[in-house]
């Protein structure tokens, strides 16, 4: 059906970012005089790197969202409250967020890719797709000449400005915001729905549960190992109580240190992970990020996991995208936590 805009979407509120200023005093405290590089500072940059594919969560007014005239359309509740307008077919969608383009390619949309970030690196065929600069920094510019009907968000990195000008151009953004692996299966199912492709979507999701339900099953009787999980090393900064990381520490036979601290993830005293005597530390660390968070934190090297030599690294990528391939650093993080459970 077509839709007349009411004239309210004149005054549209804007994204909120309840992330930026952890990351505006993280990363962009540097001035002119005292600028930092990737080499002196890889924890910092790693950290950058992780929080991008991690994807924080924004709080967010409920607002909709301005589409063309005379285009059929629907209106959807994202994950994070808004009501978005969305044309009832999608042909043109542009990811900002390398979980969000795996999903969009396990869904069998992938075709419909026209724009992704310089940190969408799976599967191989997205490199044939237009790069639109990074996750904190995108070319709106380049964005808007794409075209897209859709902008997928998987983080709280996007500035007033930025929303500002995609609702002028009538380009809506969908965000999805996953606190646990539960909710990483409704992002692929709805996504799925949004493209048409809920089949596929669907049979995906299954696999993914089934395989899920048989780390749950293997796991079931064993004691759980406390677990720190090692985001970057330096700074230090670990999953705190609204990260699906915690839910995925817990499924796989773990229990977090850090379950009950607040917000996503949080920075971490050394002495107070030291204190939590950990009986195993999860170190994220390869893949894209190559070998960035590597080693243990200082503090932590006398710890129980370290004196153990349970500290275990798992493919970053595996973790820190909440997308399909999640179930496999489930699956490699349960083998490594409870190996007697898989002989």
């Amino acid at each position: 059906m077509s839709v007349n805009l009411p004239s309210s979407l004149r005054n549209l509120r804007v994204l909120c970012v309840s992330a930026v200023s952890l990351l505006d005093r993280t990363f962009t405290a540097e001035t002119p005089s005292t600028p930092r590089t990737r080499r002196e500072t890889p924890g910092i940059w790693f950290l950058l790197g992780t929080l991008i594919t991690l994807g924080f969560s924004p709080s967010c007014s409920h607002l909709n969202r301005p589409v063309s005239l005379g285009v059929e359309t629907r209106e959807v509740t994202d994950e994070a409250g808004r009501r978005v307008q969305l044309a009832t077919h999608i042909d043109r969608i542009v990811s900002l967020a390398p979980n969000l383009t795996e999903i969009v390619y396990a869904v069998g949309a992938g075709d419909r890719l026209v724009g992704r970030t310089k940190y969408c690196d799976y599967p191989a065929e997205v490199k044939n797709v237009a790069e639109i600069g990074d996750t904190m920094t995108p070319s709106i510019e380049r964005i808007i000449a794409l075209k897209p009907q859709i902008v997928l968000v998987s983080t709280a990195s996007q500035l007033e400005a930025f929303t500002r000008q995609l609702d002028q151009q009538k380009i809506a953004v969908y965000v999805t915001s996953p606190h646990s692996l539960e909710e990483v299966f409704r992002s692929i199912a709805t996504l799925g729905d949004l493209f048409g492709t809920h089949e596929r979507a669907n049979k995906l999701v299954a696999d993914l549960r089934r395989r899920a339900d048989v780390v749950a099953a293997a796991v079931g009787p064993t004691k759980p190992v406390t677990v720190f999980y090692q985001v970057s090393n330096e700074p230090l900064y670990t999953i705190g109580r609204e990260s699906y990381l915690t839910d995925l520490v817990r499924r796989a036979g773990g229990v977090s240190v850090t379950a009950d601290v607040p917000t996503s993830f949080p920075r971490f005293s050394g002495e107070a992970a030291l204190a939590a005597r950990p009986e195993a530390i999860i170190l994220p660390t390869g893949g894209s990020m190559g070998t960035a968070n590597s080693t243990v934190a200082a503090p932590l090297k006398n710890s129980p996991a370290a004196l153990n030599n349970r500290v275990f690294k798992i493919n970053e990528d595996h973790l820190s995208r909440p997308g399909p391939r999640l179930v496999d650093g489930l699956e490699a993080m349960a083998r490594a936590l409870h190996p007697e459970a898989f002989k």
